[in-house]
């Protein structure tokens, strides 16, 4: 008797098993996401910063469960399952989750073997700013600035399974190494399109990859946005090693490494402004830094904090939740290589809590060898942000909240006449400052380029040749915006022309068509070239600023690879000039509307 019992109750349990209802993702959104996503928001940065549920459909079912996951969403991904997490993205995307993530047929192989890497051309953009200085200024581009008018796409190339486009590509030893959104690594053909290898990462890529030589092995370096960092082989795109760089939840490597003499240099930041406004979490614990790496093996050799005290317990939140702090100074930006010096220059962004913090909105230079902080510039006191905060003091928001005027652009080392170096350095308070990297950083000169807002402002970075600085505004969420593009003479703050963004008009379906320019800048002989998020990429005379080509990427292209694929807003990248081609991604779409999964590649004529 007992025996039936029991073997009654084991087909009971597999029966209640097999038809229990699969998990309803319209109501696990509506008790973990809506509060945000539905709502209307309490402030225009956290409007952006937080898109609505119609922005998050374009997006692909994957990336919404990677940012409950690991990403931004994680604090209200705890406690699901990973069933659970796909219903949620199979309600929000519209897209059945397993549908949506069949592998594509992998199309646009090269045929043949990569041909060998002998050495890196002076011409290849390697990494995020061109060269050490970060400058963003390809002086050889192989491009006229009369034949810019004629540039068509040659080709394109779709990200498989993404509908977000971040990563800068670097194009150096006749190969393109870019990143996606899923994680994805790949190594095109720089005059065709067509693909060597993929490496997946297992998390979104973002930064722009860097090539080295290692002895007798050509490697690229990524990060991703779980804080790891990766040695890919170049020529087969098997792993060669990867290290954490951080343990905090939601560290991330956003920013391009740089490597001197065996040494990478990783920039570390995370999303903890996001995730601490929750009354229930204990905000906040991570603090920003830069880490030397042994390019060969990945062991750390050192890791720097510009806020040097760790966090503390300090108060308990208004729903008694003990708080922590200092906290904040994550580094977004490139690191910047001076050589002369020895030196390395980066930027920092907000604090977070309201305990005292030196090490926030500062320029920082740290020796190169040992990481020790050489000198640092706080431009910025008491800017205490957490995203989503309407009331000051309510859970873990500050009693004082700042405007959140991050240094998201690495800084850029240039010589004036004379020969005297300036570090010019742009913030999201609209301010590019001129500093004297002899004098411990002491101000040169400053200007307003912007009126500044928590997406810039001057958001990721801009150019410099010999005679300018090229800046870019954002200004998306200021209430008197002044978004365009600015030449300033060099030697004095100077403005030389002034061309304000035209007036948007996004091909794609947007929530926010917008004007503003916030991706980073690139500068060739004669020409300035800078996107918007309205999907424009645009090419402006450096003599007067006058726009001599205007691109719409937000629109679908045939790509060589197959993949269905089309353009957006462009945000954070900026483009790549080498060998007469430019190189540009279109799809960023992490606050705006204008999701895209493209790669383009123009040429003169398209040939």
């Amino acid at each position: 008797m007992i025996k039936a019992v029991y073997v009654h109750s084991i087909v009971l349990l597999v029966s209640t098993v097999a038809f229990a209802a699969a998990p309803d993702g319209s109501a696990l959104y509506a008790a973990r996401c809506a509060v945000c996503h539905d709502a209307i928001q309490t402030s225009a940065a956290s409007e952006v910063r937080v898109p609505k549920k119609d922005e998050l459909a374009k997006r692909a079912p994957q990336n919404i469960v990677d940012s409950l996951t690991s990403g931004a969403m994680r604090e209200q991904g705890k406690g699901l399952n990973d069933e659970e997490k796909r219903a949620i993205a199979s309600y929000v995307t519209g897209k059945a989750f397993d549908a949506a993530q069949a592998p594509v047929a992998l199309a646009g192989l090269c045929e043949g073997a990569a041909p060998a890497i002998s050495q890196l051309g002076k011409n290849d953009w390697n990494g995020w700013g061109f060269d050490a200085e970060n400058t963003r200024f390809q002086p050889n581009p192989g491009l006229k600035a009369e034949d810019v008018p004629k540039l068509k796409v040659k080709w394109a190339f779709g990200f498989p399974g993404a509908s977000l486009s971040y990563s800068q590509p670097t194009v150096a030893a006749g190969r393109v190494f870019v990143g996606s959104a899923i994680g994805n690594l790949y190594s095109l053909d720089a005059k065709s399109g067509c693909m060597y290898w993929s490496y997946d990462a297992g998390a979104w890529v973002r930064g722009a990859p860097l090539l080295s030589k290692l002895k007798d092995r050509w490697v690229v370096f990524i990060g991703d946005e779980k804080a790891q960092t990766h040695a890919v082989d170049a020529m087969t795109g098997k792993a060669l090693w990867t290290t954490k760089v951080d343990e905090h939840p939601v560290a991330r490597v956003a920013g391009g490494l740089q490597i001197v003499n065996g040494k990478l240099y990783v920039p570390i930041s995370s999303i903890e402004e996001v995730t601490g406004p929750g009354s229930k979490y204990e905000c906040c614990k991570f603090r920003g830094a830069l880490s030397a790496l042994d390019a060969s093996t990945g062991k750390v050799l050192w890791k720097t904090h510009p806020i040097t005290d760790p966090p503390t317990a300090s108060k308990k939140n208004s729903n008694d939740v003990q708080m922590y702090g200092p906290a904040g100074g994550a580094v977004w930006d490139s690191p910047t290589v001076d050589l002369k010096r020895k030196v390395v220059y980066f930027g920092t962004g907000n604090s977070y809590t309201d305990v005292e913090t030196r090490g926030a909105e500062a320029i920082v230079a740290v020796d190169m060898e040992t990481g020790s902080i050489k000198w640092m510039n706080q431009l910025n006191a008491n800017d205490n942000f957490l995203v989503g905060c309407g009331t000051p003091g309510k859970g873990n928001c500050p009693e004082k909240p700042g405007p959140d005027y991050d240094f998201g652009a690495s800084p850029i080392l240039r010589t004036i006449a004379g020969g005297k170096q300036i570090l010019l350095c742009g913030q999201k308070s609209g301010i590019i400052y001129a500093l004297d990297p002899d004098k411990r950083g002491e101000l040169i000169w400053k200007v307003q380029a912007g009126n500044g807002s928590a997406l810039g402002g001057i958001q990721w970075g801009p150019a410099a040749d010999k005679e300018n600085v090229y800046v870019a505004v954002s200004d998306i969420v200021s209430k008197t915006p002044k978004p365009g593009l600015t030449a300033l003479r060099l030697a004095d703050g100077k403005e030389v022309w002034h061309t304000p963004t035209p007036k948007p008009a996004c091909s794609f379906k947007a929530m926010r068509c917008a004007a503003a320019q916030s991706a980073a800048v690139t500068a060739i002989p004669g020409v300035v070239f800078s996107g918007a998020l309205d999907g424009h990429l645009r090419a402006y005379s450096s003599k007067d600023g006058s726009i001599v080509w205007d691109f719409d990427t937000g629109i679908p292209f045939e790509t060589v690879n197959k993949v269905k694929a089309n353009g957006g807003s462009i945000d954070g990248a900026g483009p790549v000039v080498v060998n007469g081609m430019v190189f540009a991604g279109s799809g960023y779409a992490r606050f705006m509307g204008g999701a895209g999964n493209v790669l383009l590649a123009f040429s003169v004529d398209g040939k």
